[in-house]
């Protein structure tokens, strides 16, 4: 694997040429990004003779480290990223402590952890300080990282790409923390040498960094990066509720059945059952990531990536034979065409084979909920029958679900305009479902916030 090796410089004079020969002196394939935070101490002119091989990128003025590192990232095309700070109090000949579990492909983020290697002594404020830090991020994260500031990480490529920094300064340590936490990717930490400095030495981080850093936890901790992902894995808190949707489809499937659009699989692990074949299907690549990674032992199961908006499949994605059930579960909405993604889904089956549907309901309740989610549409009972009909279906049965959550879609989508529902309501929610489930399984619901829809190949 390449390592792209990201090293902000600022005032380094004494430091930056032993540290960057330290570098290219490991054994890896790796590209150096040395970036210019506007130093003022000469470094700038050691970094314009480094050798032409080390990308480099100059910034005119100093804006701190986070700033450093967003205008490196755009320079990376490694497999591997390592942030490596200029000082000399890490060092280069322990990447291989860093990278391990990543080429392992156990991990997407390493933590060189100060705490349980040895150590050069340093301040206690600092100390007390990072403890601090730690049990902050620990609490609002519910992880157990010991060394949440540590200036020695390593992440996947893709993994650093998909964060969404803003954080000028020290601070990005603690925000980089907090969004790997919350777009949950699989974190390690290995025990590292760490040489600390006094400021007498060069040392930059101050008191203030503290602050920033505290609240860089806090508000990553309720500020959403991406809401269709942020939803799907808040839609793991209504296990009751994604129970009570199988269990509504579970007397139409068959023995060989595709889903479209798999996500995390918080449909897909109900459907696991002996003699049955399931194959989950997605296009985001992290989707398909975690779901080889949870149902990869499973030899029942395949997973594959297929855009459902386009017919056929690639050739690195042999098509699925025999298929006799095709579920589709909060999809369709999501896409313009749908007439054409239903046309594809009937080529999937097999002669006389079902599709379940699951779509949102009732186009009055569309919303600022929808527009976040990317929804283009709400369904009615018979827009949904015609465009199946059109498509080559016969509808079996259609019916509304989960009438009572209207009122909160109502409220939050269309009176509060949210663009995402909190935990504490989806909790409330998921406690309330099998009461919701035991009265709508025993009268007939006039509408709901969700449609299901069985139809037939014809």
């Amino acid at each position: 694997m390449k390592l792209s090796v990201l090293i902000p410089v600022y005032n380094e004079v004494n430091t930056l040429i032993p540290l960057v020969e330290k570098v290219r002196r490991t054994p890896y394939e790796k590209e150096i990004i040395v970036i210019d935070d506007g130093s003022t101490d000469g470094s700038t002119g050691l970094i314009h003779k480094l050798p032409a091989d080390i990308k480099k990128v100059f910034l005119e003025k100093n804006r701190g480290k986070g700033f450093a590192l967003r205008a490196g990232a755009a320079e990376i095309t490694g497999d591997i990223v390592i942030i490596q700070d200029a000082d000399l109090e890490y060092y280069p000949d322990e990447y291989n402590l860093i990278i391990a579990k990543i080429i392992e492909g156990k991990a997407d983020v390493v933590y060189g952890t100060r705490f349980m290697g040895a150590r050069r002594v340093f301040y206690y404020h600092h100390y007390i300080g990072n403890i601090v830090l730690n049990t902050a991020a620990n609490i609002l994260y519910n992880a157990i990282l010991s060394d949440l500031m540590t200036g020695f990480k390593a992440f996947r490529s893709e993994s650093f790409k998909s964060l969404t920094l803003r954080a000028d300064g020290f601070s990005v340590e603690a925000e980089i923390t907090a969004q790997v936490f919350k777009r949950r990717l699989r974190v390690y930490e290995v025990p590292i040498s760490y040489n600390g400095r006094s400021y007498y030495e060069g040392k930059k981080v101050s008191w203030k960094d503290f602050f920033t850093s505290l609240y860089e936890l806090v508000i990553n901790r309720f500020r959403s990066f991406n809401v269709g992902e942020d939803t799907l894995y808040r839609i793991r808190l209504l296990d009751n509720n994604n129970k009570w949707i199988f269990d509504r489809i579970k007397p139409y499937l068959g023995e060989r059945i595709m889903e479209i659009g798999s996500g995390i699989g918080n449909i897909s692990r109900f459907c696991i059952k002996e003699n049955r074949t399931l194959v989950l299907s997605d296009l985001n690549d992290k989707y398909l990531e975690y779901l080889r990674e949870f149902f990869g032992g499973n030899p029942s199961v395949t997973v594959v990536k297929y855009d459902v908006t386009r017919p056929g499949f690639t050739s690195g994605n042999p098509a699925p034979r025999g298929i006799d059930t095709v579920i589709c579960v909060n999809v369709l909405e999501h896409i313009e065409d749908d007439s054409r993604a239903l046309a594809n889904m009937r080529d999937l089956l097999s002669p006389g084979g079902r599709l379940i549907l699951l779509v949102p309901a009732m186009k009055e309740l569309f919303g600022s909920l929808d527009i976040k989610l990317g929804h283009y549409r709400r369904y009615e009972k018979d827009e949904l029958t015609n465009k199946l009909g059109s498509a080559g279906f016969d509808t079996e049965d259609i019916f509304p679900q989960n009438i009572f959550s209207t009122p909160g879609w109502y409220i939050n989508s269309r009176l509060l305009k949210k663009g995402i529902l909190s935990p504490p309501q989806l909790v409330i929610a998921n406690f309330l479902i099998p009461l919701f489930a035991f009265i709508e399984d025993r009268i007939k619901v006039p509408f709901g916030l969700s449609l299901i829809a069985v139809a037939r190949k014809k």
